[in-house]
């Protein structure tokens, strides 16, 4: 219960954090990832899943397109980046556990430079959050987590949404050590 506190505070605390300054580039996704420094990551091997999960302050219902799972996308995203790493599915005897938060908070405020005023302005700024963790089933501890954020673009089509998503895990992933 302790572990899935320490996780869960990870994932309010990058909630809460700022987002990058968003831009039409898929690079403005800000990305970074923490590994245990008692962990050997090159000796994991299999992996299976623990969970997922979303956190959506959306009343108005205009982050998700018709026709998506981001769910499912991010699963996929990840089983693809960890099989690139040589960790495989294994739900019989994994190494380690794999689980991910979404978080998009679309009525979030941000304050922004006005240049008429020359002062700054409270503005809705859409943002969201990625946070994929890898915990050791021996042990239960948290031995990898990655993140990123990012500014959500309103109205996206699927195909730039997952463009953003494969970037983000892609890149997410590049720092698994």
């Amino acid at each position: 219960m302790k572990k899935l506190i320490t996780v869960l505070l990870t994932v309010y605390i990058v909630l809460l954090s700022g987002c990058a300054v968003f831009n039409k580039d898929i690079k403005d996704i800000e990305v970074d990832a923490i590994t245990d420094p008692k962990a050997n990551m090159g000796g994991y091997k299999s992996y299976a899943w623990l969970g997922a999960a979303k956190i959506l302050n959306d009343p108005s219902k205009k982050w998700q397109p018709l026709k998506m799972d981001v769910t499912g996308d991010i699963k996929y995203l990840i089983d693809r980046e960890l099989r690139k790493q040589g960790i495989n599915s294994d739900t019989k005897n994994p190494d380690l556990a794999v689980a991910f938060f979404v978080g998009v908070d679309m009525e979030a405020m941000q304050l922004k430079d006005d240049p008429t005023t020359q002062g700054d302005v409270l503005e809705n700024i859409p943002q969201g959050a990625l946070v994929v963790t890898l915990i050791n089933v021996k042990t239960g501890y948290v031995v990898w987590v990655g993140l990123a954020k990012a500014n959500i673009v309103e109205g996206a089509s699927s195909e730039l949404i997952r463009e953003r998503l494969d970037y983000a895990v892609s890149k997410m992933f590049k720092l698994l050590k």
